[in-house]
């Protein structure tokens, strides 16, 4: 009866220290997660200003192509009067 005691007392005190190591292993997880969330939305930003930076860049050529076509089409001559303008 004792040793059953003892027994049992020592698979408890077992079960409590993988008890207290599980829990200081969650609490270790937790703040790698929120430090890997932390990461993530700051890549999550650095993509926005990325896209949007891409974005700009994208119209400024457009803008920059659509100017040197109005500047080409300012130095062709004027169409001729006449049957044959198309």
């Amino acid at each position: 009866m004792f040793r059953t005691i003892l027994t049992f007392a020592r698979h408890l005190m077992t079960v409590l220290e993988t008890v207290e190591k599980n829990k200081e292993e969650i609490r270790e997880l937790r703040s790698e997660f929120g430090e890997l969330v932390i990461a993530v939305e700051g890549l999550k930003h650095d993509f926005q200003r990325l896209r949007e930076s891409e974005k700009l860049e994208r119209e400024k050529h457009y803008l920059a192509l659509e100017n040197a076509l109005l500047k080409f089409e300012r130095r062709l001559p004027a169409p001729k009067s006449g049957k044959d303008t198309r």
